[in-house]
């Protein structure tokens, strides 16, 4: 047993028993960050207080929400919104939260490609990143149902139905996720439960393993420079500071975390207080009716590109039905960015503008994923339909073709 000396403060008291110096160390002051970096490395202090933001918005609306057909709609939008004291603020802050958790999950995870931050021993920040993105989506369907309005109902129709897609299982799965033969108060009452309680207990584990995967091949930087960490931090503990390539996370690099933070909880709270509305679709504000199908069901914006490429392919190609065509395709999209460090085949880690076919490659899937988007929300008639197929075939293409473009960008360099 270690020896225990009488402690002179309650920081010396816990430290003798949990190691705390040596834990701050190890987490913060000695948790070396690249000098070369730019706001767009402040990504994921932003997710963090978001997901923050949620949680806590979350608790006080499920002390209000009634997670029955009969009674979830008027608990949101009469009981929230009216009868509680600044209920609508706790709303109004999770759903612009729950949208905005997207946008900046899209700017980390595209950095991190333009960047090549999933390359060389960072594989498993980038696995452990999208396995967030998965749960992450998983939530925000799940909530997107709670409303229980006419988009939220038939969203949840809409989506559960492609499980029919599995082959042999299909229909056995969409009843076991349902809960019952269509969407009902058995489904309302399990999504309600992945909502509110399993689903940000997986998010808070991937989140604490996605920080450790960091810490040993530590986190890139603009120019995708081989640092000696340990080197340069020697520098910095020693004195030369100047000249160091490396600064500790706290409290130099949160400061400047917390400068973007502070520009962002602006732009958000404004959503809040002023463009709520940006983040719910009108005709959620319909109760959810069985009997009447909304004129055009669609999901809400962040999964509007993947949505695109399910539906994209609107006819059959010889024996094989259109529905199964999307749904591969579907699959196909959600699957291809687990594998992303393994498609590209350059063995430099080099920002995108330094890799000429990957630089053309990139933004042509930036563009590609903004179209889909846009035409995601749109009836998939005429042009439109053409529009969607065109994109989806070029998204799947892109990535058929990385392989081939990374490599020719290596053979050029002489790699």
């Amino acid at each position: 047993m270690a020896k225990f000396t009488k402690a002179n403060s309650v920081g010396e008291w816990l430290d003798q028993r949990l190691n705390t110096t040596t834990l701050n160390k190890v987490l913060m002051t000695e948790y070396w960050i690249p000098k070369d970096i730019n706001f767009l490395w402040a990504m994921g202090v932003l997710l963090a207080t978001t997901f923050g933001i949620l949680v806590i918005s979350g608790i006080f609306l499920m002390m209000y929400y009634k997670p029955d057909v009969n009674l979830a709609f008027d608990s949101v939008n009469y009981t929230i919104m009216q009868e509680v004291a600044y209920g609508w603020l706790f709303r109004h802050m999770h759903g612009v939260a729950a949208s905005v958790v997207f946008l900046i999950i899209y700017i980390h995870m595209l950095t991190g490609i333009y960047y090549g931050s999933y390359k060389q021993g960072r594989e498993m920040i980038w696995i452990s990143g999208m396995l967030l993105f998965v749960t992450f989506s998983a939530a925000g369907f799940s909530g997107y149902m709670l409303p229980w309005g006419q988009m939220s109902y038939w969203a949840a129709m809409v989506i559960t139905n492609l499980f029919g897609g599995v082959p042999f299982i299909g229909d056995a799965l969409v009843v076991w996720i349902r809960g019952d033969f269509n969407v009902a108060d058995a489904t309302l009452t399990r999504f309600f439960m992945l909502h509110v309680f399993l689903l940000p207990i997986v998010i808070m584990a991937i989140i604490v393993v996605h920080f450790y995967t960091l810490r040993i091949p530590h986190v890139n930087n603009q120019e995708s420079e081989d640092i000696d960490f340990d080197a340069e931090a020697e520098k910095y503990l020693s004195g030369n500071k100047k000249e160091s390539k490396v600064i500790p996370f706290w409290p130099i690099f949160i400061s400047k975390d917390l400068a973007v933070l502070g520009i962002f909880l602006i732009f958000y709270f404004y959503l809040v207080f002023f463009h709520y509305s940006f983040a719910m679709d009108p005709v959620n504000f319909d109760p959810a009716d069985n009997m009447v199908t909304p004129a055009h069901i669609y999901p809400e914006w962040y999964f509007l590109w993947s949505y695109e490429v399910l539906r994209g392919f609107f006819f059959d190609i010889g024996p094989i039905k259109a529905f199964d065509i999307g749904l591969i395709a579907f699959g196909f999209a959600n699957v291809i960015f687990f594998v992303f460090p393994f498609l590209d085949r350059d063995p430099a880690v080099l920002p995108a503008h330094k890799r000429p076919g990957f630089n053309i490659w990139f933004w042509i899937l930036m563009v590609d994923l903004i179209v889909l988007t846009v035409y995601g929300k749109l009836p998939p008639t005429g042009i439109n339909a053409w529009v969607g197929f065109v994109s989806a075939t070029i998204f799947i293409i892109l990535f058929l073709l990385l392989p081939i473009i990374t490599k020719a960008d290596a053979k050029k360099r002489g790699a």
